[in-house]
């Protein structure tokens, strides 16, 4: 459990029990009751069985894969999986693989529709570059938090020159949103669009073999 699941949780218990104890009708207290089962079912956080080996990159969100596309950026082509998160994924949110942060970007921006590909850069945004290191030696993953039309916050535990193990918890985008994963050209997709994937288990993508930096 995510400990905002037991701010709002506990704050939504305490807030019935006043509305039924000041008004002695308990019926005012069912909403806020289902608010607080709600926010702890939100914020939940289940364990997630890692995969090992050389090369792999795994999804930072749970959600639907919305689109694979190349991009260009300074770097040159690179790939980009696009991951919708409705209020129903877990929003937890994970590294994609192992390696060292070089870069950390915040950006504040607008709230459009997660869905809308416009939002990839004009929305609130966090984002964070790796660069692999033991088995993911040899290449970089960039990956975005991206906020959505409910979204309203993003959280990011990690700052430049730290070092994160694949699949570890990084931070969360609060209700519905958006994760995007840019991947060096030569990685391979392990998935398409439509296919649903849960953060820190599910391969995005894998890169073909080759001598290690």
């Amino acid at each position: 459990m995510v400990r905002d699941g037991y701010i709002y949780g506990v704050g939504f218990v305490a807030v019935a029990l006043v509305l039924g104890g000041l008004t002695g009708v308990w019926a005012w207290a069912i909403l806020p009751l289902a608010l607080a089962v709600f926010f702890l079912w939100f914020f939940r956080d289940p364990p997630r069985q890692i995969p090992s080996g050389e090369g792999i990159i795994v999804s930072p969100g749970d959600g639907k894969v919305t689109e694979t596309v190349v991009v260009q950026t300074p770097e040159g082509a690179r790939q980009r999986i696009s991951i919708f998160l409705s209020v129903f994924n877990v929003h937890v949110n994970r590294a994609p693989i192992g390696g060292v942060l070089t870069r950390v970007a915040y950006k504040k921006g607008l709230y459009l529709n997660a869905m809308n590909p416009a939002s990839a850069e004009r929305n609130e945004q966090n984002a964070a570059t790796l660069r692999g290191e033991g088995p993911d030696a040899g290449f970089e993953v960039t990956f975005k938090q991206i906020a959505g039309l409910i979204a309203r916050r993003i959280v990011f535990h990690y700052k430049e020159g730290d070092r994160l193990e694949r699949g570890q918890r990084v931070g969360l985008i609060k209700f519905g949103s958006r994760v995007d994963v840019v991947v060096p050209a030569e990685a391979v997709f392990q998935v398409k669009v439509g296919d649903k994937v849960k953060g820190g288990s599910s391969v995005l993508a894998a890169m073909p073999d080759r001598p290690r930096a």
